[in-house]
Parts: C-alpha cells; structure tokens; sequence
C-alpha cells in the first residue's frame, strides 16, 4: 500500500520544457520538435521546395508584375528560412549522434 512511486515523469511545465535536458539555443526547439529533429528537418525541406514552387508559378501568372515579384519574394523568404531552419536541425542532429 505504501509502495515506493517509480514515476519518473517531468512534473509541471518546466519539467516537460526541460526533457530531454540541452543547452544554449536548442533550448527555443520545441521538445516534441528536438526528440524527431530528422523528421522535422524533411518536413522543413518538403515545405521550401514548395514554397519555391509557389514563387515561380506566382512570377510566372503574374507576368513579372510588381506585386508578383513581392510576392515571390515573400515565398522565396519564406523557402530561405526553412532550409536554414533543416540546415540547424540537421546539423544538431549530426552534433549529437557524434557524440554517442
């Protein structure tokens, strides 16, 4: 009745936000996101090419408008800022199976 409690479960939400432990800017990941970093990194990947995808098909029906070209750049940033993010994914992933 008295038995000793084996959970070992994050208490709270700092607890939760802290599993698994890491350090420095790895700490803004989300922990769901830090524990499949591969999967989100393809997924990051998946979406710049597509947004790639729509920045053509937007200069391309927008005959080289101006507000086609912004509109391209908005996605081309877009695309640019995915990969960066795989790229970090990517290359924690690649820092923490060195170190295993």
């Amino acid at each position: 009745m008295n038995a000793h409690n084996d959970n070992t479960a994050p208490r709270g939400l700092r607890g939760w936000w802290a599993s698994p432990p890491r350090s420095g800017l790895r700490r803004i990941i989300w922990p769901f996101v830090y524990r499949h970093l591969r999967v989100f990194a393809r997924v990051s990947i998946a979406a710049g090419i597509v947004l790639i995808g729509l920045g053509a098909v937007t200069l391309v029906a927008g005959s080289f408008t101006t507000a086609a070209v912004g509109w391209a750049m908005v996605f081309l940033a877009g695309a640019a800022l995915n990969f960066a993010t795989a790229a970090w994914y990517l290359a924690i992933v690649r820092s923490v199976s060195a170190r295993i």
